[in-house]
């Protein structure tokens, strides 16, 4: 099941989120940007293997079969798990099962569910204001909202996520994140010194969701500051290794260390499919309880129905929650996801006991029909295996 790689040393740091670039570059990103290595433990093994699904014979609701639909959606990497056993498994021409993949904006609800795992050993409180854990953030648009306000996406902050604009708001925080050269920007003296700086908009905290990374970075530096180790070792120790990953992952850092809980970690098919398999077992694992039932219970059960209505991804999800970094639609029961630019998913679905990964390399950010055709694909798989 494994591909050579091909290198494609084009690829610098000022063209690898763009095609053709990034189909090498998602693959290698500790190649171009600093990194800090999320280290397994000496519990790892291996995810079992079942009777394969044979992907051609299956359709999704646009009448094309998964393959098809896998093979024209620049899919780098793909896997489904049924019961916790491999039934299927897929890779790009660049990629194989040891390539660690960037998994974009997954990583926030990595970091979200790592949230959960200090508040329960009483290290996090997220009715807190964000101030008591960094009060450097006093002066912007986090110094007076709440944690919670931060994993449900619902803080008043003026910033625009628009990934093509050239001067805009994301381009000067890629520079700030050492993922792009300066260029016409000036260095901001890292991510945390940006993130502080970023103002109110109007209206209060809570009233609806409004998509912005940087709440998510600004989340990884309070679980650091709650935590008391850099995010790397946090995810190593808490999630990584109890959860048996059988690979290290690894986090991108600025030139100051400040981890990228946005959007910077990468790790392979397997292990990112492990940790989606284990939040649908509510965190349990080889009768580990890695995190803890209620916080998911809470991610399924929670979240603000009119908030996500008043939001600007509706586009996504016509109706919905938005949970501690984890999306759940009210399209199909028992459906939860996590979701990154570029094409990088994890879903979830209990009623059919699947757990399915895709990461791709599309190329552009945001793409309302390869999402719309991944969901396809991913329900479709649901459906088959709940007949």
């Amino acid at each position: 099941m494994t591909k050579t790689t091909t290198e494609m040393p084009e690829a610098t740091l000022e063209n690898w989120r763009r095609r053709p670039y990034n189909a090498w570059a998602f693959s290698h990103v500790d190649r171009l940007v600093a990194t800090q290595p999320i280290r397994n433990g000496q519990n790892k093994h291996t995810l079992p293997r079942a009777e394969p699904l044979d992907l051609s014979k299956i359709s999704t609701d646009g009448n094309r079969t998964i393959d098809a639909a896998l093979a024209d959606s620049f899919t780098d990497g793909f896997m489904v798990l049924h019961r916790g056993q491999i039934i299927a498994e897929h890779y790009g021409p660049t990629s194989d099962a040891g390539t660690r993949h960037i998994v974009f904006s997954v990583s926030k609800s990595l970091t979200g569910s790592l949230a959960g795992v200090l508040v329960e050993r009483g290290e996090l409180d997220v009715d807190q204001p964000a101030t008591r854990y960094v009060p450097e953030l006093a002066s912007s648009a986090y110094g007076d909202c709440t944690v919670r306000h931060i994993l449900d996406m619902t803080v008043s902050v003026r910033f625009i996520e628009d990934y093509l604009d050239p001067k805009g708001d994301v381009a000067r925080y890629r520079v700030a994140m050492d993922w792009d050269p300066p260029r016409a920007f000036e260095y901001e003296g890292g991510l945390h010194n940006f993130v502080a700086t970023l103002p109110h908009d109007s209206g209060p905290h809570g009233e609806k969701f409004h998509y912005v990374s940087p709440n998510s970075d600004v989340l990884g530096w309070i679980l650091e500051r709650a935590g008391g180790m850099p995010m790397a070792e946090l995810l190593s120790h808490h999630i990584w290794q109890p959860m048996g990953a059988e690979n290290d992952a690894y986090i991108t850092v600025d030139r100051q260390g400040g981890a990228r809980t946005a959007g910077g970690i990468c790790t392979t098919v397997a292990d990112f499919a492990r940790f989606g398999e284990l939040m649908r077992l509510k965190g349990r694992t080889d009768g580990r309880q890695v995190i803890p039932e209620s916080w998911i219970d809470d991610i399924l059960n929670g979240g603000d129905r009119q908030a996500w209505a008043r939001g600007d991804l509706t586009e996504l999800f016509a109706s919905g929650r938005y949970r501690s970094k984890w999306y759940i639609p009210d399209d199909v029961p028992g459906e939860f996801c996590a979701i990154g630019i570029h094409g990088q998913w994890i879903y979830v679905d209990q009623a059919a006991e699947m757990t399915a990964v895709k990461l791709s390399s599309q190329p552009i950010p945001a793409d309302d029909d390869l999402d719309q055709q991944t969901l396809q694909i991913f329900r479709a798989l649901g459906k088959y295996l709940k007949r």
